[in-house]
């Protein structure tokens, strides 16, 4: 029996491992190893989080194969999918790949520009990662996505411009067109991206992280205003409920409402009806008289 540490660290392929000698095939079982992906196993002291799992994907990936798209994304100053989300892969057209459940392999004709990063994590350069999140992607997934690489500054809004210019023939290229006028950097999170751009489609133009000031004074900073109005729309993630953030925010309520605001509140349950969002923001801006409802 070996005589390795009582936990092997980091993340290992466990066929690897058993071959090594550094386990036997129970103690892999049975020692509270979290399996990443099929035969991919990660030290449970480990933060269990997407990029964990792309860690544990890039173990597998044949030659010529990266994490890309919005998996890839989170390397580049977006916030990283999910952790149940699928490890999106990206490789050549002529290479066969299909990656173990939980992994979405994308085949491409175009060159996959390939980075490595300091855990030897093959993952798609900046730009790369860019056109496919926004080719395999929802278009408020995608653009918030842009959003923060924009603001993180691995890309910049004219080269994703130019990007969308020169595509013409690419496999994606009317959902890149689409998605790049959408991008702002002023956007501080996901969803208030997706609120963003399911308003702007809308026919509603909402001016992110807006400064509210009255009779000469700041009163307080909100994700999207409709200035005209005097209304503010705010997401409320997790946050809010943490260390008397509750407290905080209400308080910027009461001088908006001061200042003669309307603020309506959002929160992770409205994200599944952003229909219904823009329902409500519409009639909000039709009590206040706004001129410039399409």
């Amino acid at each position: 029996m070996p005589h390795g540490p009582r936990l092997l660290p980091g993340v290992f392929v466990g066929s690897h491992a058993v071959a090594a000698g550094a386990l036997t095939e129970k103690q892999l079982r049975t020692r509270g190893y979290r399996r990443l992906v099929q035969g991919v196993y990660a030290d449970p002291g480990l933060e269990f989080d997407h990029r964990l799992r792309c860690r544990g994907v890039a173990l597998l990936l044949p030659p010529g194969f990266a994490v890309g798209g919005h998996s890839a994304a989170g390397w580049y100053g977006a916030p990283f999918a999910g952790t149940p989300d699928p490890v999106t892969v990206v490789g050549p057209a002529d290479r066969e790949w299909k990656g173990p459940r939980g992994v979405r392999v994308h085949r491409s004709n175009q060159p996959v520009d390939i980075v490595v990063d300091a855990d030897d994590v093959p993952v798609t350069s900046p730009m790369r990662t860019a056109w496919d999140t926004v080719a395999l992607e929802p278009l408020g997934t995608a653009v918030a996505a842009l959003d923060a690489m924009v603001r993180a500054g691995t890309v910049d809004v004219t080269a994703l411009a130019t990007m969308a210019a020169d595509g013409t023939g690419r496999w994606g290229v009317s959902r890149v067109r689409r998605a790049v006028p959408l991008v702002d950097p002023r956007a501080e999170s996901p969803p208030e991206s997706r609120v963003r751009v399911a308003l702007t489609l809308a026919g509603l133009q909402p001016v992110p992280q807006h400064e509210v000031r009255w009779a000469g004074k700041f009163v307080a900073r909100v994700d999207l205003a409709f200035p005209e109005a005097r209304l503010a729309v705010e997401y409320e993630g997790a946050h809010h409920f943490e260390d008397g953030q509750i407290m905080r925010d209400d308080d910027r309520y009461e001088r908006l409402r001061a200042a003669g605001w309307t603020v309506i509140r959002l929160s992770a349950v409205d994200l599944r009806d952003l229909a219904g969002v823009v329902v409500r923001v519409r009639a909000a801006l039709l009590g206040q008289k706004w001129p410039f409802l399409p």
